[in-house]
């Protein structure tokens, strides 16, 4: 299974086409090459085995991060990390 989690972009990286993002405070680095929209600071990601596959509104993203951190509230802590390995 797939979870597509919204992330934000905090640092951007244009010298390899990459960008850190943000994905309910975890920071890790993806490759925004199959993203042909132009990306600034604070937009919201899809990602998928570290590539970005969708940029997505404000506020779809909040409204999906709101529900992500109500199933990981009904999640053990266990299980919540799997989810951003």
């Amino acid at each position: 299974m797939c979870l597509c989690i919204p992330s934000q972009i905090v640092e951007t990286h244009p010298e390899d086409s990459t960008v850190t993002v943000d994905t309910l405070g975890v920071r890790r680095r993806i490759s925004t090459h199959l993203i042909e929209d132009p990306l600034s600071m604070g937009d919201y990601l899809l990602i998928h085995v570290g590539f970005a596959i969708s940029k997505i509104n404000e506020q779809e993203a909040l409204k999906s991060l709101e529900e992500y951190r109500l199933l990981l509230a009904e999640m053990g802590e266990e299980e919540a990390r799997a989810l951003f390995i």
